[in-house]
Order: C-alpha cells, then sequence, then structure tokens
C-alpha cells in the first residue's frame, strides 16, 4: 500500500475525492478542510493500492493538483487494516508488478544526477577494483562493483529513452560520461602513485591473471551477462525490490574495465587499455538496450492490465467533464 498526502484548492476538492472514492484500491479518505497554508487549500489523504496509483496519479496530474497544490507519496511498512486488505485485494493485478511511472522517474532523476558523492563513490569504486585487477583479486572486484554507483545513470537514460525525456537522457549521460572520465583520470594517477611506492609494478599486469583476465578480454558473454542485467535491474526498480539492484551491481564489469583501462594506460599498455575500454562500452551499451526494451514491455503490459481494471460503479473518466 502507498500512502498519499495532497493538498488541494478548494475548488477542486470534490472533484479530488470523487476520483479517490471511485478508483478501485483506494481506502482510509481523509479530508481536512482548510488545513494547509503553503499553498492555501484543503489536505486530502488517501491509501491505495500500488496497482491502482499509477491511475490515481495521472488523475490527479490532470486535474493539476501537482500545479496547483502538492502530491506526496510514502509507502506503508505495516498497515493493520481490514479495509486496507480488502481495497488490495480489491485491486487487479499484483503489487509487485506495478509500475509507478512517477516514481521511477523521480527515482533515476536522484541516482542520475552528476554530484560530488556521485563522482567520489564512482572513483573509490574504480581505486578498488584497480588494486583488484593488479593483484588478481576476484574478492575486491566484486567489492567494487558494489560499490560503484554507474547503474543509477544508466537507469536514468533507459526510463528517459522510454518515457520521451530528452532532458533526463542528457542528465544521466553527463553524469555517465563524466563520472567514469573522473574515475579513470584519478585511477591513473593513483596507479603512479602506487607505483612510486613500489606497490604497483608493470610485471603485475603483464602476470597471468586467471581470475580477472576477462576484464579485459571482451567476448559475446560480456553482452549476454550486461543484456541480463540491464533486464534484472530495471525490474527491479519498476517493482520497488532493490535488493536485487546489488545482484546486478556485481554481474557487470564497468567500473572493473574502467579500473583495468586506467592502470593499463598508466604503464602505457594500450592493448590492454583497449580492451577494457571495449569491455566497459559493451556493458553500457547491452544495459541500456535491454533496460530500455524491458521499460518498453512493462509499460505495453501495464497499459493492457490498466484496460482491464474494474472501475466502482459510476467512475469518472478523464475526458468525462471531470
Amino acid at each position: 500500500m502507498l500512502h498519499l498526502r495532497m493538498i488541494v484548492p478548494q475548488a477542486l476538492t470534490s472533484q479530488v475525492v470523487g476520483q479517490i472514492e471511485q478508483t478501485v484500491g483506494t481506502t482510509h479518505l481523509v479530508v481536512l478542510e482548510g488545513a494547509a497554508r503553503d499553498p492555501e487549500g484543503d489536505l486530502v489523504l488517501c491509501d491505495v493500492a500500488r496497482e491502482s496509483a499509477d491511475e490515481l496519479l495521472q488523475e490527479m496530474r490532470a486535474l493539476g493538483i501537482d500545479r496547483s497544490g502538492s502530491i506526496a507519496v510514502e509507502n506503508i511498512d505495516l498497515s493493520l487494516s481490514r479495509r486496507a486488505d480488502a481495497a488490495e485485494e480489491e485491486a487487479p493485478g499484483e503489487g509487485a508488478d506495478a509500475v509507478i511511472w512517477e516514481q521511477l522517474s523521480e527515482a533515476t532523476h536522484e541516482e542520475s544526477t552528476l554530484t560530488i558523492t556521485y563522482c567520489a563513490f564512482l572513483i573509490l569504486a574504480t581505486m578498488i577494483a584497480a588494486c583488484g585487477v593488479v593483484l588478481d583479486n576476484a574478492i575486491l572486484i566484486v567489492g567494487a562493483m558494489a560499490v560503484g554507483p554507474e547503474f543509477g545513470p544508466l537507469a536514468g537514460i533507459c526510463t528517459g529513452l522510454v518515457q520521451r525525456l530528452p532532458k533526463a537522457v542528457w542528465r544521466s549521460t553527463i553524469a555517465l560520461l563524466v563520472g567514469f572520465a573522473a574515475a579513470i583520470v584519478a585511477t591513473t594517477v593513483f596507479s603512479l602513485a602506487m607505483s612510486a611506492l613500489d606497490l604497483f609494478h608493470p610485471g603485475m599486469l603483464d602476470k597471468p591473471r586467471p581470475n580477472t583476465s576477462f576484464i579485459w578480454q571482451p567476448d559475446p558473454f560480456s553482452f549476454v551477462v550486461a543484456v541480463l542485467a540491464g533486464v534484472a535491474g530495471m525490474l527491479s526498480l519498476t517493482s520497488a525490490r532493490s535488493g536485487a539492484l546489488v545482484g546486478v551491481a556485481i554481474s557487470v564489469t564497468t567500473v572493473p574495465a574502467a579500473a583495468n583501462a586506467a592502470v593499463a594506460l598508466s604503464y602505457g599498455e594500450f592493448g590492454q587499455m583497449w580492451g577494457s575500454a571495449e569491455q566497459l562500452l559493451l556493458n553500457l551499451l547491452g544495459i541500456i538496450v535491454s533496460g530500455s526494451l524491458t521499460l518498453v514491455g512493462w509499460k505495453l503490459l501495464w497499459r493492457t492490465q490498466q484496460a482491464r481494471m474494474v472501475r466502482r460503479p459510476g467512475a469518472p473518466r478523464r475526458g468525462d467533464g471531470v
């Protein structure tokens, strides 16, 4: 269940309340007249099943509540109510399968913005991966993958493409390119510093590395894994099962490839550098393509589900004068 808190202009309160009452999967409706001060209006509260939330939010935006008032959505971790149970049963489909596009766009916006924190995490992850590739240590590679925040901008690109939001695509692309450029430059300097301390040396990069040599030797499986990871990542975001993102993060070699390219660059090993760059690009391309296609398929599937949604008797729809 989700909790909606809306500030509604008094002239629109009756329409908003009517829409909520006629939408399946809603309950616990509360109206506090004149409670809001900035902006002025009525405070309208309700709980809604995830399956019905996207349609209800679209109806509220059609009434202009996001412009004249406000709409806030919160997850309900625990709800002890028979009415809530009945509302969830009334709504078609399963909550885990519901896609709330507004929530997805907001989540990817936060994760795909170029910030100091984002760059810091990506740089640190790449440096950890550099230690992993030089030492041929798979544990360090896995740790670096988990730390890397690059799936946020990738998800932002996918969402922007599917939702036709060019600003989101541009913002996410800038974060991705600038982030990796900064990480590679910083890790190259880090590698040179480690060499000066006699902790890294060229022989460590040239010797056989059975645990990490795949990082700079891309093959068809690199693209296949990236495609599967893109599907899993977008399913995780749309179903609000963020725990699966950890598995996605440690299944693709974006950060390790950037790290190996940086170390190879510091030693003039251009063969490994270009191989690592190819691995990086294959992973990024695979995730973007499969993630976008996953969202397109999910959008079509959910539209079909909404078309079959049974509304309460007398339910108004957009275009019916509401």
